[in-house]
Order: C-alpha cells, then structure tokens, then sequence
C-alpha cells in the first residue's frame, strides 16, 4: 500500500508506525484488494447508503440480533463547556427501522441533486437479522454524547421517533438550516462476504440547476480524510478492500445526501454487514463505542482546523 495514496491525516505516521498500524488492520481485514463495485450509500457498493437497490433482504421486525440495544441513553441536548463550544454538527443516521414499514413512502422518488431517487431505503442487515439502522442510530447516539461533552451542538436528523425517513433531500436540509460546521452520515455496508473495512464518501463535484457542490468538495474531503484516519486508530478497522482502492476514501456524484448539503458533509460506511469478521465487530457495543470516538475525533480535529 503506497503511502502516497493515503488519506492526508495518515500521512504524519509514515515509516514504522504507519506500516505497523495499517499492516495489522489489513492482515485483519483478509487482505488488500478491491472489486469493481457499484458503492453509494447508491453507484459503487453494493448496499445502498442512500437510496439503491440492495441484495440484503430488510431486517425482520424485531430481529435486532445481539447487538440491538444500546447501554449508552440518549445525551442531553444541551451542549456543555469546551473546546467545541459554539460549532455546530449534524450527525445523520443513515435509514430508519421503521422504513420497511412505508414502502410506497419510502419510494417515492425526490430530487437528489443529480437526478432523482427514492425517498430512502430500508438499509442492510447481519445475517442475525442486526439493522442497519438500528447500528447507525446507536453510533449516532454515542457521537452525540461525545461531541455535547466538547462543547458542540449536536442534531440528529432523525431520533428513531419518526414513521420513516426523513428523505434523503430532507437530510440534507437539516444540515444546511442548522449551518452545520460539519454533517456526517453513518452507515453500515452490505456488500459480499469477505469484502471487508470501512470507507468514507466524499462528495463529487456536482453543479447543475438542483445542486452545486463547489463549495464543499474541498472542506468534506479534509472532513472525510480526519475521520478516516482517526478510524483506523481508534478501531482498528482496516480500510475497505473493496471500495477507494486501499484508502479509506471514495468520491460519489449519485447521493442526494450529499449533493443537496451546502455544507462540509460526508457518509461513512462502518463495515460490511453482510461479512461475518465485520458483523461481529458491528454487534459489539464495545466496539461501535469505539467506532463512535473514531468519528467524533475525526470531526473534532476537522472543526479545529
């Protein structure tokens, strides 16, 4: 793995320490490699983040698997004193384990900056039948925690409280009146068996009637390359080896979530669920603890600049 084609915020470990520690994550992870794959939270993995069709059939209601409930409550909303104060972030959790019950709400097509796509998508499961959903409201919750604790103002798009959604187009709104100083999408992907790691999603350059992108390409992908270094420290977790070719990072034109943000905003797909080394990492309260620190460290040190 060349170092030079390493997220930014990796570089400063070059030599032992950066061999030792993506070496290890790699050998954990089966590998590096990639394949062709279409990923979006919609075209190039094969679960979709955002809307695109999914081979992982929906969770069956209930079957939340060993993972499902969360120990951490909610946080207050309240942001306390630090070195946060007065920053703002938007933390999205990506679908809603009610969506599988609205399919004609959530198929509805909506102007995704790029053209247009379903409302949203039931997400992925483990193969016990853990959502995706509910994976990603869970981390959501623990960053929010962590973010408060700083000093930030954290919103959720959505707090499980609502029938479906929001849609995609509305996730990014939420951002954008917020003037989020970052958004961050959490995801978990459901791609093949021994497709392996996580990945960040960047946002491509877009300009159209619908969306224009200039402003934020550059700021969510130094976004983007602070949470996917701090990941791998803080997990672990080696970068995807099927997805950004080693990096940990993929840029996508096709997600409205990103598209129709005005402001620094990137998804990250937390591992494969549908690969049994990463659902087992995935179900671990333990670990998505420290999947939650490793995103909010990434934004802490984005917002420091």
């Amino acid at each position: 793995m060349s170092t030079g084609s390493l997220p930014r915020i990796l570089r400063p470990l070059r030599a032992a320490a950066l061999t030792t520690l993506l070496l290890a994550g790699v050998a954990a992870c089966g590998g590096e490699g990639h394949k062709s794959s279409a990923s979006d939270a919609s075209t190039a993995s094969p679960k979709s983040a955002e809307p695109r069709p999914s081979s992982a059939a929906p969770a069956d209601k209930g079957a939340a698997g060993k993972g499902s409930t969360s120990k951490t409550a909610p946080a207050e909303e309240h942001p306390g004193d630090g070195p946060l104060k007065g920053k703002v972030v938007v933390i999205d959790p990506g679908h809603n384990i009610h969506n599988q019950d609205h399919p004609a709400e959530i198929n509805r097509q909506v102007e995704a900056g790029n053209g247009r796509k379903e409302c949203d998508t039931t997400g992925t499961a483990t193969n016990s039948g853990y959502a995706e959903a509910t994976f990603s409201l869970d981390v959501a919750h623990r960053i929010r925690r962590i973010l408060q604790a700083q000093g930030a103002t954290v919103t959720l798009t959505h707090d499980g409280d609502r029938p479906y959604g929001p849609c995609v187009d509305e996730r990014a709104e939420i951002g954008n009146k917020a003037h989020a100083d970052a958004s961050v999408s959490v995801h978990a992907d459901g791609a093949a068996p021994g497709d392996r790691g996580f990945h960040v999603i960047l946002p491509a350059l877009v300009k159209n009637e619908q969306a224009d992108t200039s402003a934020i390409v550059g700021p969510s992908r130094e976004l983007g390359e602070r949470i996917a270094g701090n990941f791998v420290r803080v997990t672990g977790s080696a970068p995807s080896n099927y997805v950004g070719k080693g990096t940990g990072l993929d840029v996508r034109g096709d997600l409205g979530g990103l598209n129709l943000s005005k402001v620094p905003k990137v998804f990250i797909e937390c591992g494969n669920m549908r690969d049994p080394d990463d659902a087992a990492q995935l179900t671990d309260e333990a670990w998505r603890e420290k999947a939650a620190q490793g995103i909010a460290n990434g934004i802490s040190d984005f917002l420091h600049g």
